[in-house]
């Protein structure tokens, strides 16, 4: 990845890309961004789980107008170079040496964490500050994305990221239990990714799936006693007018608009028939 002397180059983790990193990719031609958090390798016990995967993190990155983007892997090579070393190998070297940066206020480079804006400006390099981006108050951050999905408040993290939380991954056959409820469903698990992802609580959602409105239950139905799910499924209800539904081998991508209740066993397979007629009441499917 070459690029001219007036290159705008943004750089940052980017996880989320949300209202604050946009700002800061607003305007760039390149991005320069990690693969893995750096934490994953420095600490891994206080590593953060991801918002986004690694590839929909880069189609994000383009979607905000960046044609160049470059992912790197973080190593112990990465963190033991100095914040010289890797503003001019991983960063000018990647910009025929000369480039401006766009970037957060916190962002912080090299062996322990010597390199920052004001670096930069020594360095005889251009450097761009993107103002933060706040919500209710408070500084738009990828940790506060993390805590809003974690606790199920999937409105305030679409809120900050500028669009709604969503999960993807490849339709299953189901146990045919939805059906038998009167309420079939089609079924996803979510897609390993190869990197740890904050997923939001067990729990009943109003979501958005395949152009449609839908109820959604993501957890392990407990109320099926042995068979219960092993692990979270997302099991979504559209709606009964819907035309053909996700087969079996779709790749399919949910979004979350709201949180309705968390999932909870019932005492009776009539209690969670009742309770589930009171959730599609309440999404309108």
């Amino acid at each position: 990845m070459r690029h001219s002397a007036d290159q705008s180059v943004a750089v940052g983790f980017f996880d989320g890309v949300h209202l604050g990193h946009q700002a800061i990719l607003r305007g760039a031609t390149a991005a320069i961004t990690f693969r893995n958090h750096p934490l994953s390798v420095l600490a891994p016990s206080r590593a953060p789980r991801l918002i986004l995967s690694p590839e929909r993190r880069e189609a994000e990155i383009r979607a905000c107008g960046v044609e160049n983007v470059r992912m790197l892997e973080f190593t112990r090579e990465t963190a033991a170079m100095s914040a010289e070393e890797f503003l001019r190998t991983q960063v000018l070297g990647e910009c025929g040496g000369r480039a401006r940066v766009r970037c957060g206020a916190n962002w912080r480079f090299g062996r322990g964490g010597a390199g920052d804006p004001a670096f930069l400006r020594r360095e005889g390099v251009p450097a761009d500050v993107a103002d933060y981006v706040t919500y209710r108050g408070g500084r738009i951050s990828s940790s506060r994305i993390r805590e809003c999905i974690a606790s199920g408040a999937v409105e305030d993290a679409a809120a900050m990221m500028g669009r709604r939380y969503a999960m993807s991954g490849t339709v299953e056959r189901g146990k045919g239990r939805g059906a038998g409820l009167g309420f079939p469903t089609v079924n996803l698990r979510n897609r390993d990714c190869g990197v740890p992802l904050v997923l939001p609580p067990n729990g009943v959602y109003e979501v958005v799936a395949a152009g449609a409105r839908a109820a959604a239950n993501w957890g392990i139905a407990p109320t099926m006693g042995d068979q219960a799910w092993t692990e979270p499924v997302l099991e979504i209800h559209l709606p009964k007018n819907f035309g053909n539904p996700p087969a079996p081998g779709d790749e399919l991508e949910v979004e979350f608009v709201r949180f309705i209740r968390p999932e909870r066993r019932f005492a009776s397979l009539d209690e969670l028939k009742r309770q589930i007629t009171a959730d599609c009441a309440i999404i309108g499917v």
